[in-house]
C-alpha cells in the first residue's frame, strides 16, 4: 500500500469514526468534553504516524483501544498536574508590604544589636538553648556548670534584653502582626 493510499485510508476512518470515537470517549469517563476532542484528535494524530495501516484487522476496535490507552495516559499526566483555580494562584503570591517588611527590618537590627550588646557567655547560652535546642541542664553539663547558674544567666539575659528593646517593636512582634 502505497504513502497516499494510507492517508486516504486514515482520512476515510477520521470521517467515518470520528463521531463513535467521541462518543464512546464520552460513555468511557473521560472528564471533560475538551479533553474528548483532543483524546481523538491524538489518537488519528498516532495513526497519521504509523506506517502499516494496512496490518490493521478491525480498525474501529484498534482507534477504541488506542483511545482508551491515550485517556488513560492524559488521566496519569492530570494526576501529578495542579489544577489552576484563582483560589490557589492567590496563595502562591507574597503579598508585598514595604511597611511591614521595613518593621521586619528594624526589629531584626535591634534585636541583634542587643545580642551583641550582651556579655560572650550569654550569648553562648542563648545559642545553644534556641539553636541547638538544648535543655537548662544540657547546657549546665556542656559548659560545665550548674542548672542554677544557667537559670540565673537567662534571667538577667532576659532582663537585659527587655531593658534594650523598644517596646513598640517588641508589641508588634507579640501581636502577631509581623
Amino acid at each position: 500500500m502505497s504513502v497516499g493510499d494510507a492517508k486516504t485510508r486514515l482520512s476515510d476512518w477520521f470521517h467515518q469514526w470520528r463521531s463513535p470515537l467521541r462518543k464512546f470517549l464520552r460513555s468511557s469517563g473521560v472528564p471533560r468534553t475538551t479533553d474528548i476532542d483532543d483524546v481523538a484528535q491524538e489518537v488519528f494524530l498516532r495513526l497519521l504516524r504509523y506506517e502499516r495501516t494496512e496490518l490493521i484487522e478491525n480498525p474501529q476496535a484498534y482507534l477504541y483501544k488506542m483511545a482508551t490507552h491515550v485517556a488513560a495516559e492524559w488521566a496519569i499526566r492530570a494526576r501529578n498536574v495542579q489544577p489552576h483555580e484563582s483560589k490557589w494562584l492567590a496563595s502562591l503570591v507574597a503579598p508585598n508590604h514595604p511597611e511591614q517588611e521595613a518593621g521586619r527590618r528594624e526589629l531584626r537590627d535591634e534585636i541583634e544589636r542587643a545580642l551583641q550588646l550582651l556579655p560572650a557567655r550569654h550569648r553562648e547560652i542563648l545559642k545553644l538553648h534556641y539553636f541547638e535546642n538544648l535543655s537548662r541542664a544540657e547546657i549546665a553539663e556542656r559548659l560545665g556548670t550548674t542548672e542554677r547558674s544557667i537559670k540565673r544567666v537567662v534571667m538577667k539575659t532576659y532582663e537585659q534584653l527587655r531593658l534594650r528593646l523598644d517596646p513598640e517593636l517588641l508589641g508588634d512582634l507579640a501581636d502577631g502582626r509581623e
